[in-house]
């Protein structure tokens, strides 16, 4: 599988990067038969949060054999200093790790969430304290929302985070205003050297009043065609890599799409964005990660 510079962290990353989400409720056979797939397809790069469910500890016995494997990152909702600190060591302690490779300000969605993380006695005090105290080596942030891209260009202006993940696809990029932003930020992440996670990149829109078929919050495109295309324009960006879907039924079209990928060019890709016009965004009902 293509590996690509994890921006100024030098690490080299799968463009396939585990999405542990997809661990929020599933036994630990299924999370040993996803974890075979994984490490069979070359994924060396986890991303990992104690918000979701079970995947912590479905990851714990992995890591304990399999740590130098992987570039490992996790996060938080919090907000306050103490209680990252603390929710910080409860994740150490579930996944049987002595550190992270990256840590991040989990889901920020608002400029006020933004200020309760980024202020004296907040979230990413304790993130910086840790790195100091060699917990972890890399700092990042998250956001997941229609104004992603502008929260995140405004952290970047409060501190020089190591890595940004945010939501990608060519839905979103459908609309102008968002890629305009989104490239304002990818070109903002480039001169600083930060590595970037896409998520989001098999999006196809909110579930609306259908039943969810699968454990992701939004409606995924789920056939290999449509799989394929989104993997490839997604990838066709400038971006590290892709978060896997948070279900496991997913993965191995996933991990497929990304082990083919090959890139768009820039026709492909308009004519790709003209498509995505057809579908509703995500955010027309927003939801978490």
């Amino acid at each position: 599988m293509e590996q690509r510079r994890f921006g100024r962290t030098e690490y080299m990353s799968t463009v396939a990067i585990f999405g542990a989400a997809a661990f929020y409720d599933v036994t630990q056979a299924s999370a040993d038969n996803a974890m075979e797939q994984v490490i069979e397809a070359g994924v060396n790069h986890i991303d990992v949060a104690p918000s979701y469910g079970q995947a912590e500890e479905r990851l714990g016995p992995w890591l304990k054999k399999e740590r130098d494997r992987f570039f490992l990152g996790c996060k938080s909702m919090e907000r306050k200093k103490e209680e990252v600190a603390a929710e910080m060591h409860r994740s150490l302690e579930r996944l049987g790790v002595e550190r992270f490779d990256l840590y991040q300000l989990h889901a920020v969605t608002s400029m006020e969430e933004l200020d309760k993380a980024t202020m004296e006695g907040g979230a990413l005090e304790a993130i910086l304290e840790a790195r100091q105290s060699g917990l972890l080596r890399f700092v990042g942030i998250t956001s997941h929302g229609s104004e992603t891209p502008i929260i995140l260009l405004e952290a970047l202006k409060r501190h020089d985070f190591d890595s940004v993940l945010f939501p990608l696809n060519f839905i979103l990029l459908s609309d102008p205003v968002y890629k305009h932003n989104t490239e304002e930020l990818l070109n903002l992440c480039k001169v600083r050297d930060v590595g970037v996670m896409a998520i989001k990149a098999i999006a196809r829109g909110p579930w609306g009043e259908q039943p969810k078929r699968y454990n992701t919050w939004y409606q995924p495109f789920d056939d290999s065609l449509h799989i394929q295309q989104c993997v490839d324009f997604a990838l066709s960006q400038a971006v590290t890599g892709l978060c896997t879907a948070a279900d496991v039924n997913l993965l191995p079209a996933f991990l497929r799409a990304c082990e083919n990928h090959i890139p768009m060019d820039e026709n492909q890709q308009v004519n790709f964005l003209e498509e995505g016009v057809r579908y509703a965004s995500i955010f027309s009902s927003e939801g978490a990660s």
